[in-house]
């Protein structure tokens, strides 16, 4: 007789009922299973440090409001890159209407990379510094993706999604988040091929 394989345990579901019934360290055990890959996610698909930690606190902040109105049994990881990623565009739908409101007083000593507003660390061993080289590299050739390759790359290297729970997230089918990102890929190893040969030899 065959041996039956037990279903698959839905921790967020369980965690997310004893945060509904009052339990505030299961909504923190909730924000600790999310915090890094959501702000990953967020980081790469904004560029600027500052940004991403304050839409990170949105997007928990909406977790916080939305929990008791959430369906039974949805996907709550689908769900909060959801609300991620239209935050994200919210974010830089913003950041546009500034920069074409100040564009008649700008100079091109002005102009910084996003990467710019980073927190200075400090010299790295040089190991660490080439890491971080192609960690910027990349990272400068993501946001360069129309926002909605850009969204579907992040949730597939970052957030290791499947299709399937990309195309839930972004409300799109399957076969579409599959095609953006087949063609975000030669855009990545286009503005990669000069500098970051290691990368690029890794999305091939």
């Amino acid at each position: 007789m065959a041996k039956q394989e037990r279903p698959a345990v839905n921790i967020d579901g369980i965690l997310a009922q004893k945060a509904l019934a009052g339990d505030e360290q299961a909504f923190e055990m909730l924000l600790k299973r999310y915090q890094t890959p959501l702000f990953s996610f967020i980081y790469h698909f904004l560029g600027d440090y500052d940004q991403a930690c304050d839409v990170l606190q949105q997007v928990f902040l909406q977790l916080y409001i939305s929990l008791p109105k959430l369906r039974t049994g949805e996907p709550l990881k689908a769900w909060l890159f959801q609300v991620a990623r239209n935050r994200c565009l919210d974010e830089l739908r913003r950041k546009r209407a500034v920069h074409f409101s100040e564009l008649e007083g700008s100079t091109d000593e002005d102009e910084l990379s996003p990467l710019d507003t980073l927190p200075d660390g400090g010299p790295l061993p040089e190991e660490l510094a080439e890491h971080h080289d192609l960690q910027r590299l990349l990272s400068e050739a993501i946001q360069t993706l129309p926002p909605r390759f850009r969204a579907v790359v992040l949730l597939r290297y970052l957030a290791q999604l499947s299709f399937a729970e990309i195309g839930q997230t972004l409300q799109m089918p399957e076969a579409t988040a599959k095609t953006y990102f087949q063609r975000a890929k030669p855009l990545l190893r286009t503005a990669l091929r000069e500098h970051t040969g290691k990368i690029t030899a890794a999305l091939a």
